[in-house]
Formats: C-alpha cells, structure tokens, sequence
C-alpha cells in the first residue's frame, strides 16, 4: 500500500528513458510498491543504514533463506516485481540498479529460475524438527505466481477472479509489455511469461447496477442476461464509478448503436452492457499484452461472480473458450507444494503438467454460444475505439 515512492519512480523511469522503456525492459513502468523503486527511497533518505545491509531480500526469498540457514537467491518470476530485472535476458538491468542505488547487484545476489533447487535444509530444522537431511529446498516465489501454479494454468489458458476487483492471470508466449498490467517471468515454465491486470470495479459495480436495475435481485438480473441478445443490439457501457486502474477512467458511459452517448438504458439492457462491456474490456487489455486465445484455451473462474452462470455464459461468449470453475481458495499455497514437487522432478527438464497431472480437474461452467465468435468480433473494435475516445478526454498519457 505504500505509495511515497513517486519521486524515485519518476527518476528510474527518466533513467531509462521513460515509463514505456523501463516496461518494456522490466514487465512494468515503475510502481511505488516495487522493490527498486523502495531501496531508491532507502538509499537517498538512509544512506548509512544502506551501505550497512549485507543482503536485501524479497519476503520470498528471506522465507527460503530461513530454511537454508543462509541467503537464499530471488526467482526470477517473484524478481520480476521489482523495476529491476530484465524479463526477456533474465538478469537484472545494470541501468536501473544504477539508477536506484551504489553496489546493488552485490545484495541481490544473482537470480535464478523459479523451479531451482537452492539448496538442502539447514541443521537446524533437521535437529529441532526432525526433516531429513536429505530435504532439499526449491526457490521460493511470490504468491500471484504461486496462484498461477496452483491453478495448474497451460499455454493459451487464463484465469479471471471475480471479487470486489477483478484480476486476470494470463499465461503469455510472446509478451508486449505496456503502460498497464504487470508481466512477470512464468514460475512453472521459464521459456513463458505470466501477465497480471487489475480491474478495480468488479462485484461493487455488479451490485449496483443489480440493485439499481434488478430490484436487488440476482435471479432477475440473470434472467435479463438470458432476455437479452449476445451483442445487446449494438448498445455498449462503460461503469467506472471509482476511478479505474485499466484504463484510467472514472464514470459511468453509454452509447447506442450508432456510437451516440445516451444517459441511460433499460434495465435489461443495462446488466447486459455492463457485464459485455467488463468481459470485452478484459479481453482487449489482454491482448494489448500480448495474449491470444487459441483452439485450447481454457477459461478459470473464480470469485464471487463465479457462482453466476449467466455471467460465465458471457464470458465464455466474449473470448470464445470454455470456462471452467474450480476452489482456488488456497491456490497459493498448493501451487508453492506443486512447485517444490517440480523443483525435486527435475525442474527446467519436466513438464509441469506432468506433475500436477493427478490433481482434481475444473468443472466445465459454460461453453460459447452458436455464433458468438461473429458477434464480438464484430463489437470488439467498436468497444476499443470508444474506450479511447473516453480515454483521450479524461486523462494525460503516462509517457
């Protein structure tokens, strides 16, 4: 939550040549929660307590380092969230640890890839604890990625959490990285990416408009979902009503067939556009990162919104894919046992899916309507046009 670091984002980003620069070098422009960007600040406000520190550690690699009774490395794909790694080479960028902060690249210590075994166990737990000696111990990450491992996620797959914000979690082959999202190094597969978008008005909005236009009711705005038509007769919503993360837009937009803004629609309508326009929205952001839905892509939902069938039928109209429900309420933490299981089979060398093969499978929730692919494809232009005509007349570009 920390956000003071403003000044330091700016001088990484002015030292590398702008916020898209350092994106595409490090996953993200420059965050004020990211790791560099909080040893800048250390470094310029307590120079001495830096020059002082031995080793500075992410929370998941001081956890490992606990267990090895010495410095455990930072993975790639939890080292991916710092403004300091190159995403593409896998090496942290000398240019931004220069920008942040003398002698850096000594207290990091060199990353390594997500599956590497970093050591044995230290004495310590084998004495007071009773582990085996022979217990060894995989790098660990941070828990977005370990998510994605625990939702077991294949190339061209994607999982969307649906709460209070929206989440989605794309498994990436040839990422582009942008001025939104964050894409980090795949934790299961070193050859892939992972992306990560946020969407900041998800079930509060959804609610809303439910009680605005449903009488409080979600059986009656299921059933306006089911009245409506796929494509809702040319007529498109934008719902922001706290400002939005991606994009950068706040209020409440309607436009009619004819790209006319209009200042309300019918109810059914109206829970039609805003559920067509979160699903559409996510999708062109998505691919704005460089994703592609394929023959057999794979849709995860989870959240709250989750339970609604009607709405993962939207979904899966939208991009086109089968969406599938599983209990992901600890996926972070069956993903960090799933990865310690890879790390001892052989890591780089073994497929994932290999080793998570007897896990339960997802229950199939929804599959895309006759004719949907036509029809969004046809409205997906028409959604991105008018995001930006929005954009342009509400905000200053980040560049």
């Amino acid at each position: 939550m920390d956000s003071s670091t403003t000044a330091q984002c700016r001088q990484l980003e002015a030292a590398v040549g702008g916020a898209r620069a350092l994106s595409c070098l490090t996953g993200s422009r420059a965050y004020e929660r990211f790791t560099g960007n909080q040893i800048a600040k250390l470094f310029q406000q307590n120079p001495e307590a830096y020059s002082n520190s031995e080793r500075i550690s992410l929370v998941s690699s001081f956890a490992a380092s606990l267990f090895l009774g010495g410095y455990s490395p930072i993975d790639y794909s939890d080292g991916s969230g710092m403004n300091l790694l190159q995403i593409q080479e896998k090496v942290w960028s000398q240019a931004c640890l220069g920008a942040c902060a003398p002698d850096l690249e000594e207290k990091l210590g060199s990353p390594v890839p997500s599956c590497s075994v970093v050591g044995a166990i230290s004495s310590y737990y084998v004495q007071r604890y009773g582990f085996l000696p022979t217990c060894q111990v995989v790098a660990f990450t941070g828990d977005n990625p370990a998510s994605l491992a625990g939702m077991r996620l294949e190339e061209g797959d994607f999982a969307v959490s649906l709460g209070t914000s929206d989440t989605l979690f794309l498994w990436l082959q040839e990422p582009m990285p942008a001025l939104e999202g964050h894409i980090f190094c795949n934790p299961v597969d070193v050859q892939y990416y992972m992306a990560l978008l946020c969407f900041k008005n998800g079930s509060l909005i959804r609610e809303k408009i439910r009680d605005e236009s449903a009488s409080g009711s979600w059986n009656k705005f299921s059933k306006a979902l089911q009245s409506t038509e796929m494509g809702n007769n040319g007529n498109l919503g934008f719902y922001f009503d706290v400002m939005e993360i991606t994009p950068e837009i706040i209020g409440r937009h309607r436009f009619n067939a004819e790209n006319i803004e209009v200042s309300a629609f019918p109810g059914d309508v109206e829970i039609r556009a805003l559920i067509e326009g979160q699903f559409m929205a996510k999708r062109i952001h998505a691919e704005g990162l460089g994703y592609r839905v394929m023959p057999k892509t794979k849709i995860l939902a989870t959240g709250g919104a989750s339970h609604n069938k009607d709405i993962l039928q939207v979904l899966a109209d939208v991009f086109g894919a089968p969406v599938y429900v599983m209990d992901t309420s600890s996926s972070a933490c069956v993903g960090s046992a799933y990865r310690a299981f890879h790390g001892l089979a052989g890591g780089a060398g073994v497929a994932f899916s290999e080793v998570a093969k007897s896990a339960p499978r997802p229950s199939l929730a929804a599959t895309p309507s006759p004719g949907a692919s036509q029809v969004y494809e046809a409205l997906l232009p028409r959604y991105a046009e008018l995001e930006q005509r929005i954009l342009s007349q509400a905000r200053r570009p980040l560049e």
